[in-house]
């Protein structure tokens, strides 16, 4: 039968005083000048760049391009893209493909103009670890600024983001989330050591009078997450009942890039050129670039100058512009109308990759899987 003084021990002792996690209290982080407001898990945004020492260089403009034009894909070209797109599609028929005849192939080549700017931005937060002898250096030295630390970025337009701990901050403190104990609450059993037994809901009886078998008629059950003991090795000190905390700066270098796509006629979705690339006629990559000068369609040269002056006003506010890149990409786009026992259909080539795409084939059907 149930025992009620046995499952009575099993319950948390009235008015514990074993606290579970809290939040860093303001003593446990040092004042670092230069650092005022740091916080923990940051928060805070990221830092703005000091103004540079000397005037960066000034950006000069590229060479006019003496080709901007490519000629269109051949025939026999198109039709094989064509053949290649259809075989992707097990319920058409090849028919339209092979026998369909070419009567006519546009051109409607376009121009994409990219604007990249490689950036990097710095933030600071207070930071910790389990404490296992490591060196401090708090108010030895005064700590260097956020962007005086020296950090090696990756190769231009490569992201990534890396963590460093800021020299001459860091202490040993007495851990927070245990208070130096070394142990917390398990949550799982609110530092019970014990549960409700999931078989018997807590009746320690399952049908009529019959002692549940999995808990031997207690009623609660041992928590296997603490095996009992209703605590657990603090896991933010790992059990060591100290902390190294220390300002950690967080570096982030991002290739921010905008694209502009000069708007054509021929009736392909815009967005089908994200997936494709073109044939590049100019490059320009400085620490600032000057827009584009002398191209052909004036909205290329316009959309420049617009991202070029948008991109330096943005970025140079959160973050340190390293460098800038633009580029000016050819798309080849045709149209091809050819004609099929006796009904005209359209469809579109595009890319370096000569992608396809159609919105009217004439021989689809729907397959049913047994």
């Amino acid at each position: 039968m149930y025992n009620n003084q046995e499952a009575h021990a099993m319950f948390p002792p009235q008015g514990s005083n074993f606290l579970g996690a809290t939040a860093p209290p303001a003593s446990m982080f040092d004042n670092v000048p230069g650092y005022e407001g740091t916080a923990m898990g940051g928060g805070g945004g990221y830092l703005p760049p000091p103004a540079p020492a000397y005037p960066p260089p000034a950006p000069e403009p590229s060479p006019t391009q003496p080709e901007w034009n490519i000629p269109s894909i051949s025939e026999d070209t198109a039709r094989e893209a064509f053949r290649l797109f259809v075989s992707n599609h097990c319920c058409w028929s090849s028919g339209p493909a092979k026998d369909g005849m070419i009567t006519a192939m546009d051109s409607f080549n376009t121009y994409r103009y990219r604007l990249e700017t490689f950036t990097e931005a710095r933030a600071t937060e207070w930071a910790h670890e389990q404490y296992n002898g490591q060196p401090v250096n708090a108010y030895t030295q005064p700590a260097p600024g956020p962007w005086d630390i020296q950090v090696q970025p990756p190769a231009h337009f490569q992201e990534q983001s890396t963590h460093v701990m800021v020299p001459y901050t860091s202490s040993v403190k007495e851990c927070h989330e245990c208070l130096g104990q070394g142990r917390e609450p398990c949550t799982e059993c609110a530092g019970a050591g014990n549960k409700v037994c999931w078989v018997c809901n807590g009746a320690g009886v399952r049908t009529g009078d019959d002692q549940c078998n999995h808990c031997n008629g207690r009623g609660r059950e041992n928590c296997s997450a603490c095996h009992g003991h209703g605590s657990k090795e603090c896991d933010a000190c790992r059990g060591k009942r100290q902390l190294h905390v220390y300002i950690q700066l967080n570096v982030k270098w991002t290739n921010n890039k905008d694209d502009f796509v000069v708007e054509q006629s021929s009736g392909l979705k815009v967005e089908n050129l994200n997936s494709v690339s073109g044939k590049e006629l100019f490059k320009d990559t400085q620490y600032l670039v000057f827009p584009v000068m002398g191209f052909p369609d004036p909205a290329v040269g316009q959309a420049a100058e617009r991202l070029v002056r948008e991109h330096q006003n943005k970025y140079s506010q959160s973050a340190r512009i390293l460098q800038q890149r633009q580029t000016i990409e050819l798309i080849p786009i045709t149209k091809v109308t050819y004609k099929w026992k006796g009904g005209t259909h359209t469809y579109f080539v595009y890319g370096n990759e000569f992608l396809v795409s159609t919105e009217d084939y004439p021989a689809t059907c729907c397959c049913t899987v047994m």
